[in-house]
């Protein structure tokens, strides 16, 4: 017997939906202090964060920099990392969601 179209999901709807993290460091320059980066990846995108370590100051001369590991599924952390690279930041040491998987 056929098994209805609904019922079938691809690799690639298994590999979109799996949960996994991913490490990096990303750098606001100054002009983004007053932006909310960090919580639109929270709000829009649904990944959970964990600010492992932060340097920011208001006077600091060029850039604020953030080591981040984003959890979620593989589409939410990659759909953030695409907003990240809008906004032309600078993504340092990204790691592999497929290597950090849970």
């Amino acid at each position: 017997m056929a098994i209805p179209d609904k019922q079938v999901k691809s690799n690639t709807d298994i590999l979109d939906n799996r949960r996994t993290q991913t490490r990096i460091q990303v750098r606001i320059p100054k002009d983004l202090h007053e932006e909310p980066v960090i919580s639109r990846l929270v709000s829009h995108y649904g990944v959970t964060i964990l600010i492992a370590a932060a340097e920011l100051s208001a006077n600091a001369p060029e850039y604020s920099c953030f080591d981040l590991e984003l959890r979620g599924t593989t589409s939410q952390i990659e759909s953030a990392l695409t907003y990240l690279d809008e906004l032309d930041l600078e993504v340092l040491r990204q790691s592999n969601p497929e290597e950090d998987g849970w």
